[in-house]
């Protein structure tokens, strides 16, 4: 008989629900069977003492209890939000599958079934995000952007009981976990991308065991892996961590000559003072080289425009 695949994940319902859906998809596309394995990260620790992300350690802060885990022989396979994984390989592990997206925006939960542009200005509004926050400074709505921390449930509750008067979460999260009639908006990219990554999961394993590489390999989507491969990029050749106020977000989409994937990334200041936008369309097969030319043309536009005199400065 063979063992089952011992699956880490966090403890949170969010992670546990993620993992859930990959141990399904393990049990029905590949026969085997299937054990979640519970692991406490350091994100986990510090979203519940209330830390800022930025403070947490940024870059990888719910990712490595479960590499060690893995790298230990504890769990056989971890799960995580694509867009928490660092953007430089790890030593031993092998990222093996990325199963089919959730949509990647990102969401509004208000007060009253309000969107952003009718909350009244001054009106507080919830993330723990940079990239959000100046997103959302950007917008020039004249809102208190507020950092926050805590599980979905946590960050909704604190609407629900007037803290905040909106929070700006991740629309995935609100749809695995069946809450997506809570949300009150749904951000267009055009105002707010997401982050890289979003809404797509990361399933890993020691790369010393082939068979179960290819095993999980099934369970890729081609789309998917091409389009985080590309919003990775984008963030990498920035050098911008997963905290990094840098949204990106690639689809794989139907052109002239066949498929091509098409990217768009902004880079903001911390303020969303000043931006960096655009766009870059090339064959999916070099989703990687993709996004590392469009974010060398973001350097050279932001480089070019910093040299400029303050007030001939202009948002791209």
């Amino acid at each position: 008989m063979t063992n089952p695949i011992r699956v880490g994940t966090r403890r949170s319902v969010l992670a546990t629900t993620q993992s859930g859906t990959v141990a399904e998809l393990i049990r029905t596309r590949l026969g085997r069977e299937v054990e979640l394995v519970e692991v406490t990260t350091e994100g986990d620790r510090s979203q519940a003492d209330g830390t800022p992300l930025t403070s947490a350690g940024g870059t990888g802060v719910f990712v490595g209890a479960l590499r060690e885990a893995l790298l230990r022989g504890d769990v056989d396979v971890a799960v995580h939000s694509l867009k928490d994984l660092p953007t430089y390989p790890h030593e031993g592990i092998a990222l093996a599958a990325v199963p089919g997206r959730e949509d990647p925006r990102d969401a509004v939960v208000a007060r009253d079934g309000l969107t952003l542009g009718e909350l009244p200005v001054g009106s507080r509004v919830g993330t723990g995000s940079p990239r959000r926050a100046a997103q959302l400074h950007a917008l020039g709505l004249g809102l208190e952007i507020s950092g926050i921390r805590g599980n979905v449930d946590t960050r909704i509750g604190k609407v629900r009981a007037g803290e905040y008067d909106a929070v700006v979460l991740a629309r995935a999260g609100l749809a695995r976990l069946g809450r997506l009639d809570e949300a009150t908006e749904v951000l267009d990219p055009l105002q707010v991308l997401p982050a890289p990554g979003q809404g797509a999961l990361a399933v890993e394993c020691r790369s010393s065991d082939a068979q179960l590489v290819a095993e999980l390999a099934e369970l890729d989507d081609d789309h998917a892996r091409a389009a985080v491969t590309a919003e990775r990029s984008v963030l990498a050749t920035l050098e911008g961590g997963c905290a990094a106020p840098i949204g990106a977000l690639a689809e794989v989409v139907e052109g002239e000559d066949g498929n091509e994937i098409w990217i768009r990334a902004v880079a903001l200041s911390p303020d969303g003072a000043l931006s960096v936008r655009m766009s870059a369309t090339g064959a999916p097969a070099d989703a990687a080289g993709v996004g590392r030319r469009l974010a060398s043309e973001m350097l050279a536009d932001g480089a070019a425009r910093l040299a400029e005199p303050p007030d001939k400065r202009q948002n791209a």
